[in-house]
């Protein structure tokens, strides 16, 4: 049996064992995953699959839409203190968290303080600046900051601003992931991992009106020929990231939907300057002039045609060329195999080798694929090592690997796509790359109001942090999402995660 029917067959199975119990009546959206999430608890996890659920399962303070406006969601109002060091929420009345448990203020304060000071914390770095958090009365709440910072109501519309159950949190503490309590639209049921994540409606949902399914299953197929194949099949109704070589052949086929947008993050190659010892002995991690080869080795038009079907936007930056704080200054630079190759000769290694860890998604392996041949031309010799992605995310945090291809899917304030990334000992700072002057620059661009002042330090950063390469951008990716005709209701927000408020069945 081939592989695609076999992975129809199982949906089938796994259809007929999951939803034996629910009535006829009932609708339930499946949805296909480019990857399996990592840990459901949305003050450790990493993964962008795993925001796409959260989506579902996680309500957050505040929301995004499509212009990347800031909106209410568990808070219905806010005000900033005329220094710019106070932020006061007011939450949303008649919240319950699937448990029953009420949301207040207290859980709130509850929540901020988790991600601030919880073991293994990824929200500890875009909650620093947060010192303290105040209850004011029941229903509002303060967040105290030890300086002003522009990019909080943003880090709050992702997983910092979610909120878990308090009781849930503590009874089960670090394994809170296995079983997670939230307040959002759907509460989780099952998590069988490689395999389905089921959620079922929450009856006590604050906004009840906008949903419009009683299950969501959501089903990590690494594959995205599988996972197209099993939306034509009928197995799926929603699939993420479809394989942009099948975009124009979707669209043209009268029974299926497909809707895009340009993401806020970025695909890029991260490199091991720091993180480990490895470091000092891979070519390409201690010495500045073969990344700089490497660099130069590289086409950024020619990888987005090859890899996206032209269905992405080249770039060198964490931000787009046309993001109101893209660096100008610092613009794309042009492929130069000479000049890489005279890099390498100054440096002593005309052949350098460099292995590159490449999560097993299909635009990944292509990334790699396209990056091994290219550079090959300046004198490099890359090996691929083909990871899971979520191993692969576990060997970037010990330092395992000399150069990373990841993608950041991004966040509405510039802040959120660097400083996490750059700043020293940061928990999503891969590469390791620790410079005083480099975090100088970054506090000082996330506590300036005046959008003037902030694109000025961002050019000072990029002329930076992008000769010292932590971090090798190549693009910003479309969107691409294919779904069944029957469905309606779908938002369009560059964040890439799919809201199922709204979502219905025709």
């Amino acid at each position: 049996m081939k592989p695609t029917a076999l992975r129809a067959f199982a949906l089938a199975a796994v259809a007929g064992a999951t939803f034996a119990a629910v009535p006829a009546s009932a609708q339930t959206l499946r949805f296909g995953l480019a990857e399996d999430p990592d840990v459901l608890d949305p003050t450790l996890a990493r993964t962008f699959v795993g925001r796409i659920v959260f989506a579902s399962l996680c309500d957050k303070l505040v929301d995004i839409d499509e212009k990347l406006t800031i909106v209410p969601q568990l808070a219905e109002s806010w005000t900033w203190s005329p220094d710019g060091k106070a932020l006061t929420m007011k939450v949303r009345n008649g919240v319950t968290f699937h448990d029953g448990e009420k949301l207040d203020a207290a859980a709130v304060k509850f929540n901020i303080e988790r991600h601030k000071t919880m073991q293994g914390s990824n929200r500890r770095g875009e909650l620093s600046l947060v010192s303290t958090v105040d209850v004011v009365d029941p229903m509002t709440v303060r967040l105290n900051l030890s300086q002003p910072f522009s990019p909080l109501l943003a880090q709050l519309a992702d997983r910092a601003g979610m909120m878990v159950s308090p009781k849930a949190a503590q009874a089960a503490g670090d394994k809170f992931g296995a079983n997670p309590v939230c307040s959002g639209p759907f509460k989780f049921v099952e998590r069988v991992a490689q395999d389905r994540i089921v959620l079922e409606r929450y009856a006590g949902y604050w906004n009840k009106p906008a949903v419009h399914f009683d299950r969501v299953v959501y089903l990590p197929i690494v594959d995205a020929t599988v996972r197209l194949a099993n939306l034509k099949s009928g197995q799926l109704d929603f699939i993420e990231r479809m394989a942009t070589s099948d975009v124009d052949a979707v669209k043209k086929d009268s029974r299926y939907k497909v809707s895009m947008v340009t993401e806020i993050g970025y695909q890029g190659i991260t490199l091991n300057v720091g993180k480990s010892d490895l470091a000092k002995t891979s070519a390409i991690g201690k010495d500045p002039r073969v990344r700089e080869a490497f660099e130069l080795a590289l086409d950024r038009d020619g990888i987005v045609q090859v890899v996206m079907d032209g269905q992405a936007t080249p770039g060198n930056q964490w931000v787009s060329p046309d993001n109101p704080y893209y660096a100008k200054s610092m613009p794309i630079p042009k492929r130069d195999v000479a000049k890489a190759k005279a890099l390498l000769a100054a440096a002593g290694m005309p052949n350098p080798t460099v292995e590159l860890m490449a999560p097993t998604t299909s635009d990944a392996q292509k990334i790699a694929q396209v990056v091994q041949s290219m550079v090959k031309e300046a004198g490099f010799d890359v090996k691929i090592r083909s990871t899971e992605f979520s191993t692969s995310l576990d060997l970037a945090d010990k330092g395992q690997f000399e150069a990373y291809v990841l993608a950041w899917s991004g966040r509405a304030d510039p802040d959120g796509n660097i400083f996490s990334f750059d700043a020293c000992k940061q928990p999503l700072n891969y590469a390791g790359y620790c410079k005083p002057e480099v975090d100088e620059i970054l506090n000082r661009s996330r506590t300036a109001s005046d959008p003037a002042t902030r694109r000025k330090a961002y050019e000072e950063l990029a002329a930076m942090a992008l000769n010292d390469r932590p971090i090798i951008y190549l693009y910003h990716r479309h969107w691409v999402w294919a779904y069944t005709n029957k469905l309606s209701g779908l938002r369009t927000v560059p964040d890439g995660l799919v809201r199922v408020q709204g979502l219905r069945f025709n």
